[in-house]
């Protein structure tokens, strides 16, 4: 395995951190709240059961103890098996994991290089509180730039942005909405497309890896959820070059920030935070060949760092289970890959024996069946990709049988 090395001053590190301070957990206030009775049952009935699911057989590893999410999920990226759940179909707040339907539904709209002039318009409705990476009106940059500042910083000033070169926020939420639909992601509903608390805005955990599983079929959308640190567009000022200043990737297990160690595979995707939301996270590992999606939701806070610890916790089980535990449901392929005389629920049928789950790996028959995208790749995808690595002032890029045209993957301009 070939490595290329950049050392980075000590003294630019200082900057980064003084830049991002760490954020605490804010926890909302219904601390009691309790699934409903009854979820959706898309990818086997029991993820519609409330409670934990696993098949606890032989060889299967006890689930870690300090799991406080009100819902979390461990799935196969590859082949859609859902290894184990807890409250899969709950409908929560996403926070900013929503950002990962927005790229998934706009990103493939607008070319890299468009240059965008801002308006005063469009970021008036930025909500107060945002996370920013601080795009300014009159101001104009790439596409390129604004994808580096909703994937990295969470901006919700880049979401609106795009948003509007997209056809506007109404239009904008219509098409993540129709999204949603199409990979069966039906817990969800979007009210504003950078996942801004909001009344009637939800995802579950089951969707949102749902979600990811897409986006990671993208290229771009794998390079800028794996991007550690880049360098954004300052303000240009009349007769002066224009400068730059560096952002940091949000993503703690990525960037092995605050506290956290960098969790060996890691490659995206993204975290979100906000009152009513509480933190949430979905992220996506590779380790000896198989790729795993873990989304942990609003995990009570009273661990530093919680969703990050719960996710490799149940990251580290994962990988230790896989090849033991049989499925508890499977993640379902988009409806557009599913054959006409197919099930696209993942559901089982009306007379299976006990209510048992979907098949393991019945969403990747089904869409390899109709040559459509289920996650198939996904593996490859991953491993493929330059992983960039933030630690003690140093960037690794370790560089595995690279896609073609992709570069290093730290510090980007």
């Amino acid at each position: 395995m070939r490595k290329t090395t950049v050392l980075v001053a000590s003294t630019a590190l200082l900057t980064l951190s003084a830049a991002f301070p760490a954020v605490a957990a804010e926890k909302p206030d219904d601390d009691k709240a309790k699934p409903p009775g009854k979820m959706s049952e898309i990818g086997g009935a029991r993820l519609g059961q409330a409670g934990t699911q696993v098949n606890a057989g032989p060889g299967v590893p006890k689930l870690p103890k300090k799991l406080t999410g009100r819902s979390w999920i461990v799935a196969d990226a590859e082949n859609g098996d859902v290894l184990a759940a807890h409250n899969a179909h709950w409908k929560l707040p996403p926070a900013s994991t929503m950002k990962m339907l927005f790229a998934d539904t706009v990103l493939p709209k607008l070319p890299k290089d468009e240059k965008h002039l801002v308006t005063d318009e469009e970021l008036a409705g930025v909500g107060a509180g945002s996370s920013l990476v601080g795009v300014k009106e009159d101001q104009t940059y790439t596409v390129h730039d604004l994808w580096l500042g909703v994937f990295l910083s969470s901006g919700n000033d880049a979401v609106h942005v795009l948003s509007a070169m997209n056809g506007g926020i109404d239009r904008t939420v219509a098409d993540m909405n129709a999204r949603a639909e199409e990979l069966q992601a039906l817990d969800t509903h979007v009210v504003s497309p950078d996942g801004y608390d909001a009344k009637g805005q939800l995802s579950s955990a089951y969707d949102l890896t749902l979600i990811a599983r897409s986006g990671m079929q993208d290229k771009d959308f794998r390079e800028y959820c794996a991007t550690v640190s880049a360098e954004f567009p300052g303000e240009k000022k009349k007769g002066k070059k224009r400068e730059h200043f560096g952002i940091q990737n949000t993503n703690r297990l990525l960037t092995g920030a605050y506290g956290m160690e960098r969790y060996e595979g890691i490659a995206g995707v993204k975290n979100g935070n906000t009152t009513n939301a509480g933190a949430t996270f979905t992220g996506v590992a590779e380790r000896g060949g198989r790729v795993l999606l873990v989304t942990v939701m609003n995990p009570d806070g009273k661990e530093s760092n919680a969703v990050y610890q719960e996710t490799a916790r149940l990251f580290d089980w994962g990988f230790q289970a896989a090849e033991k535990a049989e499925p508890v449901g499977t993640l379902v392929p988009p409806l557009s890959a599913v054959p006409a005389t197919g099930d696209a629920s993942g559901a089982p049928d009306e007379g299976a024996a006990g209510g048992a789950p979907a098949p393991a790996g019945g969403g990747k028959a089904q869409a390899a069946a109709a040559g459509g995208s289920d996650g198939v790749g996904t593996a490859l995808a991953v491993a493929g990709a330059s992983l960039v690595m933030l630690g003690a002032g140093v960037y690794v890029v370790n560089r595995r049988r690279p896609l073609p045209g992709q570069g290093t993957r730290g510090r980007r301009r």
